[in-house]
């Protein structure tokens, strides 16, 4: 009885009295969800659709793994693998789409499987909400180890003698780290800005990268010209162990995953940007769009301008692009200015991914999810943002780093989680609301017809549920202790931990967003009404 009071109180408390007559629609009221309107709205459709693309970054994700995703297929495997593995996050992007055009929160997953989820959804939004999070530090921690790499290689392409060491990517990665999370924390209202900065960065880098990359091999001095088409797209070289290709196919869609694997990020931005329940959606639909358009374009030329496979897998700089660059063009420097035209998108995107990790601690910290909630949940007076959960991101970070110094199969370990969990905090949304036949959510603006919805919602799951277990199984066989896959334990460690909190928490007054699910329930009846006496 005295639990159940509290859950009274917190409901009470944190749910606001809205007349049945208010000019507010639903989903206005459901991103409030209880809580005071406490950001700015500084992101327009522009910013939004910028911070999306920017985030997302499709092309220079894909260029920065793209020596491993060589094991699996050569050239042809990993385009193929790209598109089909676009095509099953096209349908879990409209899932998210569809969501936040009806529940606009920045805490996006969280919130929405706590409300899909009907009497288990406070467990279920809990469990969404920190592998949403966990996966967002993850991301971050892995960009800016990319960022770092790839400082160090323009360093030795100039130095043939030099021979990198972790502790130089380390002291690289902090300082691009700090800057990234110092411009989150205390250059909020130059956000817009500088995404919109990221924006072109992004478009011209590619359009730099393709032009140079079609047209050098055939004319630089000594230039081998371009690889043949069969090179490109039918020699399939399967290098990773497996025997089975099949496998070795649905395994190399995790590094298109990894590229694509980012729908959700502009949804943690619906507190910051007018209408955003027909923002978001467009936002979404724009990110993906322009990212995979890219990221085709991109790959296609690139792999065009290979002459020297097995230099590429044998090359001594940390980010393999280098050498690819160095191919493509025929000289160092030409390679240094390609580097440097990815770098430059690649920082923004370091920014979107704190802006995005930050916010998402936040809202858990709201919602009393998180140790230390008064402190997380925090929205900062005079920089107008959640500078404490951006700064603990930032520390998280660093510690990663630390653990990248002592063994990159840790790091490694940590950042490579990244999709598993991401799959799991959007599986935590999507499966209850088919199971639930959509019958908590009230529509909005965009919204699919519920034959589509099924079909889109059924496929997407189904990739989630069978790609989840595919994406934990080791790279190549034989493996030992350095190249096993380490998702499944660091997913299943981390999951017990945030279990545990969960069963101390539970008991102790958390309800997570209840007040905003029994709103929902009320505005819906009074919805309701209305139309009956309308009828």
């Amino acid at each position: 009885m005295a639990d159940m009071e509290k859950i009274k109180t917190g409901e009470e408390r944190s749910a606001p009295d809205y007349a049945a007559g208010d000019n507010i629609d639903l989903g206005e009221v459901l991103n409030a969800s209880g809580h005071k309107q406490e950001l700015e709205r500084n992101f327009s459709l522009l910013s939004i659709c910028s911070i999306g693309i920017t985030t997302g970054n499709v092309w220079a994700a894909l260029g920065g793994s793209i020596v491993i995703a060589l094991y699996n297929g050569g050239p042809p495997g990993v385009i193929y693998e790209f598109l089909a593995v676009s095509v099953f996050y096209w349908m879990i992007a409209a899932c998210i789409a569809e969501m936040a055009s009806a529940i606009p929160s920045s805490a996006g997953v969280y919130h929405w499987a706590s409300i899909t989820g009907g009497r288990y959804g406070r467990v279920l939004g809990y469990f969404a909400g920190w592998w949403n999070f966990m996966a967002w530090v993850f991301g971050t921690a892995s960009m800016s180890s990319i960022l770092a790499n790839q400082v160090i290689s323009m360093y030795g392409l100039f130095h043939s003698e030099y021979a990198y060491e972790r502790w130089q990517v380390f002291v690289a990665y902090l300082l691009i780290t700090w800057t990234a999370c110092a411009v989150v924390m205390f250059a909020n209202r130059a956000l817009p800005t500088l995404t919109n900065i990221g924006l072109f960065l992004i478009l011209a880098g590619c359009f730099i990268t393709i032009m140079v990359c079609a047209i050098m091999p055939a004319t630089s001095v000594g230039g081998s010209g371009h690889a043949s088409s069969s090179f490109v797209w039918e020699e399939w070289a399967n290098q990773t162990g497996w025997s089975s290709n099949g496998f070795v196919f649905c395994a190399g869609m995790l590094n298109g995953a990894y590229a694509v694997g980012t729908p959700d990020c502009v949804s943690h931005l619906a507190e910051e940007l007018p209408n955003p329940r027909v923002n978001i959606p467009k936002a979404i639909l724009a990110q993906y769009v322009v990212g995979c358009t890219l990221a085709f374009l991109y790959v296609i030329t690139i792999f065009y301008a290979v002459n020297d496979l097995d230099a590429l897998f044998s090359n001594p700089w940390p980010f393999p692009l280098a050498e690819l660059y160095r191919q493509a063009t025929g000289t160092r420097g030409g390679s240094l200015g390609l580097l440097i035209v990815i770098f430059l998108p690649t920082f923004c995107t370091n920014i979107g991914c704190y802006i995005t990790a930050g916010r998402m601690l936040w809202t858990l910290g709201r919602d009393d999810a998180t140790p230390f909630a008064k402190w997380f949940g925090k929205i900062d007076d005079r920089f107008q943002n959640p500078l404490n959960a951006t700064l603990a991101c930032g520390v998280i970070n660093t510690l990663l780093g630390c653990i990248y110094v002592g063994s990159t199969t840790a790091f490694s370990a940590f950042v490579g989680s990244f999709i598993v969990l991401s799959s799991l905090s959007y599986l935590a949304f999507i499966l209850p609301n088919i199971l639930t036949r959509r019958r908590h959510i009230v529509p909005g603006p965009f919204t699919m017809p519920d034959p589509l919805f099924y079909v889109v919602a059924g496929l997407s799951c189904a990739y989630m549920c069978a790609f989840i277990v595919i994406y934990c199984f080791p790279y190549a066989v034989p493996f030992d202790a350095t190249s096993m896959n380490y998702s499944c334990l660091i997913v299943g460690g981390l999951s017990i931990f945030v279990a545990g909190w969960w069963f101390y928490i539970r008991g102790r007054g958390y309800v997570g967003p209840q007040g905003m699910i029994h709103e929902f329930e009320r505005r819906s009846s009074v919805a309701g009404s209305v139309g009956a006496e309308k009828d």
